[in-house]
């Protein structure tokens, strides 16, 4: 079965929601897919405390199939920087980090990366290692 749905990502946020369906789909059903393409992008900003005080920065998730999952920073004119190369697809909070990592904008200090980032960074999806039947659609 080939499946093309550029908002799965989206659509799984909303499982488990009252008229929505239970989130043993992911579990059970959309856990077996496997992503032979995937491109994903994102915008952020991150204030700092010198000038310019807010730094605006894109980034995307990329994978072709065999590959690893690609964490690629926008540098401008329609061209990216591989900033990272993982086996596994990451957590979308993890791939946010990679980049504003990438930006190099200087240590905030662990205190202060706390309070940016918060204590979770993942999604219910991206947590639920035990409950999933399948792991075919994190490879």
């Amino acid at each position: 079965i080939v499946m093309f749905n550029l908002k799965l990502d989206t659509l799984r946020g909303d499982l488990g929601l009252p008229a929505f369906p239970p989130k043993d789909l992911q579990y059970r059903f959309l856990s077996q897919v496997l992503p032979v393409y995937y491109l994903r992008t994102r915008t952020y900003s991150k204030s700092i405390t010198k000038p310019p005080f807010l730094v605006n920065y894109q980034g995307a998730l990329f994978r072709a199939f065999p590959g690893g999952w690609q964490s690629m920073l926008d540098v401008g004119k329609g061209k990216y920087r591989r900033v990272k190369l993982a086996e596994g697809r990451p957590a979308l909070g993890q791939f946010k980090v990679d980049l504003s990592e990438a930006l190099d904008l200087g240590d905030e200090g662990a205190v202060n990366t706390f309070f940016r980032q918060g204590y979770k960074t993942s999604t219910w999806w991206e947590d639920a290692t035990k409950e999933e039947l399948h792991t075919t659609w994190r490879s």
